[in-house]
């Protein structure tokens, strides 16, 4: 590991003038991702700035009816919050399916969001990576794919977005509020998350030196019928093949409203808009479901090793609707 200067922030201003006055810098929370990528090599910074203690560390009521997550929040506080279990259980759920319960210990609601989008080759500093370094190519497109993007990848970079919180995030049409040196704004968490194009090294739209405070989620009743399936290589300690996380309102055999993300297909946490669009306002049908499905998923270019994610995506999501409208297996 390379010398680096480390400091502890007192307050969220301290923090973002000094990181924005350092262009090696990064921010520290739980460093769950970051400490790893350090010892890797694959990351080396100059400047290590500490900001868990700077934002809230729980759950809080908002005047509408939502709730707002501190940054700094725990995600193993997150997933056991009775709040966020009764009104939003996707997003517990989702968060319980990641990583380990050591890990959930002392990784944080912000930092989990800005961990990096990255695959093996990425962590592999003997190897190319345009996200690693621009420009010198993509190993994974002719190495080693499975795990990889089906969806919103191009010839740059193929690799997923690894957060659980993420997807349940973005199907409960969360948002993130930021400190920056521009000062502060909220944006849409969906809207957080960039495709690779020909920049993959950037993973969101945060400037340098911008930092997470909190996530608040919308009064959303019908998420209380929510639940988050993940499909992996092992029952624990493994990202994604697949994942959905959705909430289903159904009333009279009807979808009045629905909430579908896709997580392990995708540079980012994958709002699947068209199954949302093809559903409201029809009959629950395990054919209709089935059709969305398919409609969302054409747009999907996978590679040899990653093919079988398109029918896996395909069935998940059926399967985890015809759940949450009560239709029998």
């Amino acid at each position: 590991m390379r010398e680096f200067r480390y400091e502890r922030a007192t307050d969220v201003g301290g923090a973002v003038s000094t990181l924005a006055a350092a262009p090696s810098g990064v921010f520290l929370a739980g460093g769950t991702n970051l400490v790893d990528l350090m010892k890797l090599g694959v990351l080396t910074p100059d400047l290590v700035v500490d900001v868990r203690r700077l934002n809230s560390d729980r759950v809080e009521e908002l005047p509408d009816g939502g709730v707002r997550i501190g940054a700094s929040m725990p995600n193993s506080d997150l997933a056991a919050d009775p709040t966020i279990r009764g009104r939003y259980p996707v997003l517990s759920a989702a968060v319980l399916a990641g990583a380990s319960g050591q890990l959930r210990n002392l990784a944080t609601t912000g930092g989990n969001l800005l961990q990096r989008t990255r695959c093996v080759y990425f962590q592999n500093v003997t190897t190319a990576c345009n996200k690693r370094e621009p420009g010198s190519g993509c190993s994974a497109i002719e190495g080693y794919h499975r795990e990889l993007a089906v969806l919103g990848h191009s010839p740059h970079c193929i690799a997923t977005h690894p957060s659980d919180q993420a997807v349940a995030l973005a199907a409960l049409d969360a948002v993130v509020r930021t400190s920056g040196p521009a000062g502060e704004r909220t944006i849409a968490l969906a809207d957080l998350y960039r495709l690779p194009g020909a920049e993959p090294q950037r993973d969101t739209v945060l400037e340098h030196g911008e930092l997470i405070t909190a996530v608040e989620l919308p009064a959303l009743p019908f998420a209380a019928n929510s639940r988050y399936r993940k499909v992996r290589d092992r029952a624990s300690y493994a990202f994604a093949l697949v994942s959905v996380a959705a909430a289903l309102d159904v009333a009279d055999g009807v979808v009045r409203d629905i909430r579908v993300a896709l997580g392990g297909v995708a540079h980012k946490p994958w709002r699947a808009t068209r199954v949302e669009e093809e559903l409201r306002g029809g009959p629950v049908d395990p054919e209709r479901f089935r059709a969305a499905a398919e409609a969302e998923l054409a747009a999907a270019q996978p590679l040899p090793g990653n093919a079988f994610k398109v029918p896996l995506a395909r069935n998940v999501i059926v399967r985890t609707l015809l759940d949450l409208a009560g239709v029998p297996r």
